[in-house]
């Protein structure tokens, strides 16, 4: 671990999954000096990346092999399994005292799985859950929680800086996840109650312009959800955080939650909610549950069938 250096003039990154995070995380890092290899299925931004001074890789053990320091931000548990511990993954082609930065939202089990598969090969992995949006993404204002070791922890913090303007060790392998998981059980259930009580205005006589502008200015309304109101007074509920990105972690947070026997009522609701607002509001925003709550208010026996479900589940 004495030979890892995260400062930009002697590090090496690689980073694979050039989402909407990552693409966003990846130019900070650039900005900071930083030389990237890139891997990506998606070659579009792969190329507008290469464009900005990132080197594409082939493929993954391309990448592997030429970076001392691996970033990992993709979709789900299975992309993550196949990352790092497929026939061309990290932990077959990286050399030993390499280490991984493991970003993406997916279940702790996973997280600690792929920290002892690389430890059984002498990789550091570190879970590091990123909290916030793409526009925190873009000012380097990212929440990061990680785990693992916290001499590797520390020594990351050069990289973190890049990108993030908080990160926090918060223990074992797998605390990484789970308090994103947490984290983001109230992003989900505090969206829906904003899109309820906004509903709730709107049918006993609120304008709605004066609703969500009023609402803004209160307290009660957490700085995560502030943008989405002013964005949804003008129905933009374009992707910042992908609803079906939510309705992920909502899954994710059920299925730690029954492993657990924790229960959790209010998540089960919104989760209902957004599951089926994901049938007309899947290319957008997690905020357009709004959209969806005042669209069902609209539509008296939809309303009622939906609500009686969620009053089922709360039982």
């Amino acid at each position: 671990m004495n030979t890892i250096s995260f400062e930009a003039k002697h590090t090496t990154l690689g980073f694979i999954g050039l989402g909407s995070m990552g693409s966003r995380i990846v130019r900070r890092l650039l900005n900071a000096g930083y030389k990237i290899f890139i891997y990506s299925r998606e070659p579009e931004e792969a190329n507008l990346l290469e464009k900005e001074g990132a080197k594409k890789s082939a493929s993954i053990a391309e990448l592997a092999q030429n970076a001392t320091v691996i970033l990992t931000c993709v979709s789900d548990d299975n992309a993550v399994r196949s990352v790092y511990a497929g026939p061309e993954g990290i932990l077959r082609h990286a050399k030993a005292g390499t280490v991984a930065l493991e970003m993406s939202t997916i279940s702790p089990a996973t997280s600690r799985d792929i920290a002892s598969l690389g430890s059984d090969v002498g990789i550091h992995v570190l879970d590091v859950a990123i909290s916030g949006s793409t526009p925190a993404a873009e000012r380097g204002e990212l929440i990061l929680f990680a785990r693992g070791n916290p001499n590797v922890f520390e020594a990351a913090e050069p990289a973190f800086r890049a990108f993030a303007e908080k990160y926090f060790h918060l223990g074992p392998s797998g605390a990484g996840t789970t308090m994103k998981l947490a984290v983001n059980a109230i992003l989900g259930v505090e969206m829906q109650v904003v899109a309820e009580a906004t509903a709730l205005g709107q049918k006993a006589g609120l304008n709605r312009g004066i609703l969500l502008d009023v609402l803004s200015q209160t307290a009660v309304i957490a700085p995560a959800h502030l943008g989405k109101l002013g964005r949804a007074a003008h129905d933009d509920y374009s992707p910042q955080f992908p609803l079906p990105l939510m309705n992920k972690d909502f899954r994710l947070i059920l299925d730690l939650a029954q492993a657990k026997e924790a229960h959790m009522p209010a998540t089960e609701a919104a989760f209902q909610v957004s599951n089926s607002a994901l049938a007309t509001e899947k290319n957008e925003d997690f905020s357009a549950v709004v959209r969806y709550m005042e669209r069902l208010n609209g539509e008296s026996r939809v309303a009622t069938a939906v609500l009686d479900g969620m009053r089922r589940v709360a039982r």
